[in-house]
Formats: C-alpha cells, sequence, structure tokens
C-alpha cells in the first residue's frame, strides 16, 4: 500500500476530505478548479514531475501533518475498518491504496476487487488530542460511492464498447506522441469512480443506472447480462454521463500539439462503437504538479464543448 503519497481531489479542498463532494464531478470544470488550496504553496518548476513518473508522491493535505502521523501508527486498523466498511455497507471487497491525514481525520482510498470496476474514499475521524483513531464512526459521502459503483456498473455492462475507446487510446500511445497517468497514480489519488489512464466517468442524475445499481445492491453477483437488461436504454441521457478524457504529452520537451488535439476530437466525433455519453477532452503537456495532483497548465488545449454521443 502507498502510504505517503498525497492529493486532493476537487476544488472543494479539505471540505472534500471530510464533508464530501456531495455533486456531481463535472467534465470541464473538474481538471480546470483541480488546483492547490488553503495552506498548499503554488505550482512551481521544483513541484512539477513528468506524468510518466508520478505515482501520487509529495502531496500534503492542508492541515493534515499531525493527523496523517496518527493515521501511519494505526494503518492496520485502518485498513480493517475500512476493508469492513465497503464489504458491508456496499457489498463490495475493497483494496486500500492510501491513506492520507486531513483535518480532524484520515482519508482511505480504495479500488474494488473484481467488477463492478471503481475507486473512492471513506473517511475515519481522528482525535488529534488523543491522538486516536476512530474506527467505529468511519463514514463514505454516499452520492460519492453510489457514483463510483454505478460507473462501474455502466463499465461493466458495455464493456466491448469501453474495450473499443480503450483500444483507440491504447493505438495512440504506441504511435509515442501522448501517453495517460499511471496506474500508481490512479490507485493513490484515486477516488474517480471507474478510472482508466486516460479518462474517468462521472454520473449526474442518470436514471438509466438506477436500476442496475439497485438490482446490484440486492445481488453483488449477479451476471453482467442480468445487468445489462435492467438498463434503462429509453431513459438514458448523454448529457448525463460524463466521460472525462485528459491526455498528456509523452515527450518532456513538447506542448500540447495542436494538430493531435484535432485529430483526436475529429475520430471522437466520427466513431461509432464507443460507449454513449458526453466526452470531455483535455491535452496537456507533460507534467503534473506532485502538490496538486493536476495537470492543467495554461498550455493546455481544451475542448469547448463536449463531444455528444447518444
Amino acid at each position: 500500500m502507498h502510504k505517503k503519497a498525497k492529493v486532493l481531489l476537487c476544488s472543494m479542498g479539505t471540505s472534500f476530505m471530510l464533508g464530501g463532494c456531495s455533486g456531481m464531478i463535472n467534465s470541464n470544470n473538474y481538471q480546470k478548479n483541480e488546483q492547490t488550496k488553503d495552506t498548499q504553496a503554488a505550482p512551481s518548476e521544483e513541484t512539477r514531475i513528468s506524468v510518466q513518473d508520478y505515482t501520487g508522491e509529495g502531496y500534503a493535505l492542508p492541515y493534515g501533518r499531525v493527523t496523517d502521523e496518527i493515521a501511519d501508527k494505526n494503518l492496520a486498523q485502518i485498513v480493517e475498518a475500512a476493508t469492513s466498511f465497503f464489504k458491508e455497507k456496499y457489498m463490495t471487497d475493497v483494496t486500500v491504496h492510501n491513506v492520507v491525514g486531513a483535518k480532524d481525520g484520515a482519508t482511505v482510498f480504495v479500488e474494488s476487487k473484481g467488477e463492478p470496476h471503481f475507486y473512492t474514499y471513506a473517511v475515519v475521524p481522528i482525535d488529534e488530542l488523543e491522538r486516536k483513531v476512530m474506527t467505529e464512526k468511519i463514514w463514505a459521502d454516499e452520492f460519492q460511492v453510489e457514483n463510483a459503483i454505478k460507473g462501474g456498473l455502466y463499465g461493466m455492462i458495455f464493456k466491448e464498447e469501453f474495450n473499443q475507446l480503450d483500444n483507440y487510446y491504447d493505438s495512440l500511445a504506441a504511435e509515442g506522441k501522448i501517453t495517460g497517468r499511471t496506474k500508481e497514480s490512479i490507485q493513490n489519488v484515486g477516488g474517480h469512480g471507474f478510472s482508466t489512464p486516460y479518462y474517468f466517468i462521472s454520473i449526474a442524475s442518470e436514471t438509466s443506472i438506477q436500476p442496475v445499481y439497485e438490482l446490484f445492491m440486492k445481488n453483488p453477483d449477479e451476471s453482467a447480462e442480468n445487468l445489462r437488461k435492467a438498463f434503462k436504454d429509453n431513459s438514458f441521457s448523454a448529457e448525463n454521463l460524463f466521460i472525462n478524457i485528459q491526455l498528456f504529452m509523452a515527450d518532456p520537451n513538447a506542448k500540447p500539439d495542436k494538430k493531435l488535439f484535432d485529430r483526436i476530437i475529429k475520430d471522437l466525433e466520427e466513431m461509432t462503437s464507443i460507449p454513449r455519453g458526453s466526452y470531455s477532452f483535455v491535452l496537456n503537456d507533460n507534467f503534473i504538479d506532485k502538490q496538486s495532483s493536476s495537470g492543467m497548465g495554461d498550455n493546455s488545449l481544451d475542448l469547448t464543448n463536449d463531444i455528444i454521443k447518444d
């Protein structure tokens, strides 16, 4: 388990870690707003690292120094509490990848085992004065966890379509011009639901996936075929399901390539066998800021209007 990686997942700063982002993670605004907060230093050349080398190291949450130390000394207890919590409440076996101290608690980043595959988090309150972890009070933001599971279920029941999307980005990466995030960074600075090195899914009030989620919660061993049958195709709205793509230039000396950016947009618009949804797209240079886990920079190329696939 990667204990020392630090991350801030959204623009709500510390409140996300202890109060949750009780709302939909939108596509373009998410990456634009993922900047340093509170007590963190502003990005600098010293904090930038090549995306191929980034595993999540280097981020310290505001006001988390003491709680991080306490969490570190009680790591086994926290891991046990988190795995039991997700198994009992969400019928899901998880792997704990990272525990990060924050104000009044520690955030526990987990990855589901098997399918549906997703990343999410829970929070363990910590009493700093008594230097005590209160694992009996572990909790998670229900919206975030349900959103993550629904994204995983969407990826599961439309696996063939997602394979087509993955194959496309793998082929681009094989050309040597673009790359995505490392698997380690996704695990250690996760919490984005259904995620790959190239994109993650976020869902708003999408009613078509709700029966699938309800069936899964009743029977976690339900077959993908039956889960797919529960999906309400006629009520699907692409504007409520976001596929957020973020790519990086593979060459550390390369700036985001406008011709490549335009080519990828054209390819996305023309592809007919990829998952339905609202596609956003950002092309960054090769670097991520270690303190904020953000790849967005002044030179990033950002799709103005999402590509809608109905």
